[in-house]
């Protein structure tokens, strides 16, 4: 624990204020605060540009050919072949055999072509063709601008971690000499008996103690030496704070 005092001294009257306090250790690091509540989801991006066109997919098979249309109407029928001529009379007598028949008249133009047949109908739809390959991806659109912090949660978040314990406080200022004497320190092991030495001035600082030598053999017992002087007082846990008028 250190001690500390402040002075504060004014032109103008106050009042005097005398108080102590302990100063205690540095607190550690406080627990971290709830979580607040996650903001809203921002509004989507706009959509980016549309894709090229795909290649055009493969012609599809020809379809089946129609049925044949109906035959047209048989043409009109051609004039009759001109009359052979007569044959010569014969003397008259018995009838004669009856004369060969005359020759046929040529046969007449062809008659005009009937009309033509109704159409078919209409051959099955080819198969579809392949699909083409998918054209590239479109280049993503900007990102759309972060949605305004959602207003506080009024439900506690779960407790965070306990936090690092934070670095201790720098030491303070050495208090002045108390006037309470400190606390006896613990009696120190018994040492063997030496020779009595010279007695020498008392010192003011204690020097740091020395590792244990080995036990060595008990001497004889010497007189008693002399009482070493009283250390200095251990800083104490007062604190003042005087305020005054000059």
């Amino acid at each position: 624990m250190s001690e500390t005092i402040v002075i504060i001294e004014s032109a103008q009257p106050q009042t005097s204020v005398i108080f102590s306090a302990d100063q205690g250790p540095q607190g550690g690091t406080g627990n971290t605060g709830p979580t607040g509540p996650t903001g809203s989801t921002g509004p989507s991006g706009p959509t980016g540009p549309q894709g090229a066109t795909g290649a055009t997919g493969a012609t599809g098979s020809t379809g089946a050919t129609g049925p044949t249309g109906d035959t047209g109407s048989v043409g009109p029928t051609g004039p009759t072949g001109a009359t052979g001529a007569t044959g010569a009379t014969g003397q008259t007598g018995s009838v004669g055999p009856t004369g060969p028949q005359g020759v046929t008249g040529p046969t007449g133009p062809t008659g005009s072509t009937g009309p033509q047949g109704a159409t078919g109908p209409t051959g099955a739809t080819g198969s579809t063709g392949d699909t083409g390959p998918t054209g590239p991806t479109g280049s993503t659109g900007p990102t759309g601008p972060t949605g305004a912090t959602g207003a506080a949660s009024t439900v506690p978040g779960p407790t965070g971690p306990t936090g690092d314990t934070g670095p201790t406080g720098p030491t303070g200022a050495t208090g002045a000499a108390s006037t309470v004497p400190g606390p006896t320190g613990p009696t120190g092991a018994t040492g063997a008996t030496g020779d009595t030495g010279p007695t020498g001035p008392a010192s003011t600082v204690p020097g740091p103690t020395g590792p244990t030598g080995p036990a060595g053999v008990t001497g004889p017992t010497g007189p008693t030496g002399a009482t070493g002087a009283t250390g200095d007082t251990g800083p104490s846990d007062f604190t003042m704070v005087i305020m005054g008028a000059y």
